[in-house]
């Protein structure tokens, strides 16, 4: 393990003459894993829509419903339900010691992943089970071990780098964008990066505009990159442990409010499929697409709605790039009405792209004009209040579901 990650480190020192080498194009925005099997509509980053995989992982071996899925499950005790309950933090500790456990290439890394174990106890007493070669802290320089962790993927290591806060992680965009997204197309597909990027970001509670970054919007652009965002503990576990089975760099995006949330999971091992959305509410008159904390607001927005007569259809996208077209189509085809609702800027921001794809792709099945939710284009205030009014809330929602059913 100590000399692959030292072979790592000399690699990133020379990655800039890949880089900068014969540049190779290719038809595919990501790789496709062995197996896979059927098509669907997929959006590239250049905002074209071609046939792609998916249906394959659509099969029955993978779980990829929360136990939550419908609105009338909430309303019934857990106790009787098999699985166990875990808070979303300790879920996505239990995919990445699960996964440790079974891959020995799986290594973590980050500042205080070791033995402080996280900031938000994510990686809490990994490194007394596996050791500081396997669990590794690093010095606060994102740029340099995030460049570490993608050398370390090039030479068959499978790193799971954690930023801090996910804001910090702008240290690092050269690294993510001109190495961790490229490599394998300008080297000829002759290296694949296998690395998981995560950590917390999303509006807090009072952490100011620095630790208040949604940065779902700025790797979005980044060819090559896989994006998905974990609302429940349930897909925290599966995303986690199929991101890291994944041959593509993975960006896994954690809501910094959402560490408690607590939730039954399956005991047996699963994993969630790293491009299908998730059916959360069916319904008939409305497609609400959200994800992460907006989930939340979304549920609640859904029980006042129900209540005044509506039927709205809730699902969390999870897949931030590529879109799952397949899922999000069908809901469209049936409900004529689309409402987003995301914590992202809404200038440039994920609300903004998905928008796009629908309209490519469905708009002879809309009956009215897209309506997009976002935060406001402002830096995140301090002040508690001012907080609130820059993050979309239920009541916002409520009002533009009765606008858009008019």
């Amino acid at each position: 393990m100590a000399a692959a990650l030292q072979t790592a480190a000399a690699l990133m020192a020379s990655s800039n003459l890949v880089v900068n080498s014969e540049r190779f194009r290719f038809g595919s925005l990501l790789r496709s894993p062995a197996g896979r099997k059927g098509s669907v509509l997929v959006v590239k980053s250049d905002g074209r829509h071609s046939v792609s995989f998916n249906a394959g992982l659509r099969a029955g071996h993978l779980i990829t419903n929360a136990v939550a899925a419908k609105s009338e499950a909430s309303a019934k005790s857990t106790d009787s339900k098999p699985g166990h309950e875990v808070l979303l933090f300790e879920a996505l500790r239990e995919g990445l010691e699960e996964e440790m456990d079974r891959d020995p290439r799986v290594c973590i890394m980050g500042e205080d992943v070791g033995h402080y174990g996280g900031s938000y106890k994510v990686t809490k007493g990994l490194a007394e089970k596996y050791g500081d070669l396997r669990v590794l802290d690093t010095p606060i320089a994102e740029n340099s071990f995030t460049g570490m962790g993608i050398g370390a993927a090039m030479t068959g290591l499978r790193p799971v780098v954690e930023g801090m806060n996910m804001g910090f992680l702008l240290l690092a965009f050269n690294q993510i964008s001109n190495n961790c997204g490229m490599l394998h197309y300008t080297s000829g597909g002759q290296f694949t990066i296998p690395i998981v990027i995560r950590g917390p970001g999303g509006v807090g509670r009072q952490l100011g505009a620095e630790h208040s970054q949604r940065l779902e919007s700025y790797f979005q652009s980044i060819p090559g990159l896989q994006m998905v965002a974990c609302s429940t503990p349930y897909n925290a576990k599966g995303l986690m442990k199929a991101a890291i089975r994944s041959e593509n760099p993975v960006v896994l995006f954690e809501h910094v409010l959402l560490y408690n949330l607590k939730e039954r999971i399956p005991d047996k091992d699963y994993i969630c499929c790293l491009e299908e959305a998730e059916m959360v509410r069916p319904g008939e008159q409305v497609t609400i697409l959200t994800y992460s904390r907006m989930r939340y607001h979304v549920m609640q927005a859904a029980k006042t709605l129900v209540n005044k007569g509506y039927d709205p259809e809730v699902i969390d996208i999870r897949s931030l790039k590529p879109f799952d077209l397949y899922t999000i189509g069908n809901s469209v085809k049936k409900t004529h009405r689309v409402l987003i609702v995301e914590e992202c800027m809404r200038t440039g921001g994920i609300g903004a792209s998905l928008r796009a794809a629908i309209i490519d792709n469905f708009w002879d099945y809309l009956d009215a004009p897209i309506m997009c939710l976002s935060s406001q284009d402002v830096p995140t205030p301090y002040a508690g209040s001012l907080e609130d009014w820059t993050v979309v809330q239920p009541a916002q929602i409520v009002a533009a579901v009765e606008q858009l059913c008019q």
